[in-house]
């Protein structure tokens, strides 16, 4: 018999009746991506527009409003402003979300759930109702309009992508390695930095990238606790809006687009490391 005709003939498998039954779910995905990231990759293009509207296509191509990013003073100090903000919440949030995950693992009562539930709560709650209340509890402590102010915000909303990575990553870990060095006579800070830490590190690397990247693309916080001299990036953006669309904004989304995609890209990287 000829051997393609036998391969014609035989039966299909489960996994390929199962794939064809949900065909249309892989198509209504397909288009839910088509619709979020279609208006991302337009603004690439319209970000190197010779013109000085903004106009898709383009009808000319040029570099003119990277030049007009980088050479404005306003926007360079809003950049150095988010870079601050983002650099010291990275160095506060990840630790608070690393001790906060190897809690709730080590929990033994059954709140663990429930405190886990409360760390994640600023993932749930709409942004603009943080932002609004923070701003009202900021003006008697005299947060409003300041690095510390920022800072605070920022971890607040950092510590639940931390958290969520570590804890997911001291699941899978195996606490008895760190009872054994208890047992040789470390106390439990020494085991933790010594024996858990190291195989856990690359979680709490890629949960500290999310950390920097949620401050440094934080919009809705920023614009009401951070205003003048202390304006982010993103608030500046949000800011010129108000007075037209200028290409540098779409020339400055792209730049924030391709470091968000970086981070992400090296973060699933991390995440994905395995015990040996």
């Amino acid at each position: 018999m000829n051997p393609l005709a036998s391969f014609m003939k035989r039966p299909a498998t489960d996994t390929q009746v199962a794939h064809w039954q949900r065909l249309w779910l892989y198509v209504f995905v397909a288009l839910v991506l088509v619709v979020l990231i279609l208006p991302t990759l337009i603004v690439i293009p319209i970000s190197f527009t010779a013109s000085s509207f903004m106009e898709f296509p383009p009808r000319s191509y040029s570099l003119r409003w990277y030049r007009v990013y980088l050479q404005s003073s306003e926007l360079m100090d809003a950049t150095w402003i988010s870079l601050q903000v983002a650099t010291l919440t990275t160095l506060v949030a990840t630790p608070c979300g690393v001790a906060a995950a190897y809690g709730v693992r080590c929990l033994r009562t059954g709140h663990a759930d429930l405190l886990a539930g409360i760390v994640v709560l600023p993932l749930i709650v709409p942004v603009i109702l943080i932002a609004i209340g923070l701003f009202f509890v900021y003006i008697p402590l005299g947060f409003n309009n300041t690095i510390l102010g920022l800072v605070v915000a920022h971890t607040g909303l950092s510590v639940p992508f931390v958290f969520v990575i570590v804890l997911t990553r001291l699941r899978q870990f195996d606490f008895r390695q760190e009872q054994a060095a208890q047992s040789l006579g470390a106390n439990r800070g020494r085991a933790f930095l010594t024996v858990t830490l190291p195989q856990i590190k690359f979680s709490v690397i890629a949960g500290a990238l999310l950390a920097f990247i949620t401050s440094f693309d934080e919009a809705v916080v920023a614009y009401f606790v951070g205003t003048g001299p202390m304006s982010t990036l993103t608030r500046r953006m949000f800011m010129s809006l108000e007075y037209g669309v200028e290409p540098t904004i779409a020339a400055i989304s792209t730049l924030l687009v391709a470091l968000t995609v970086l981070i992400v890209v090296v973060t699933q990287i991390l995440v994905v490391e395995r015990p040996k």
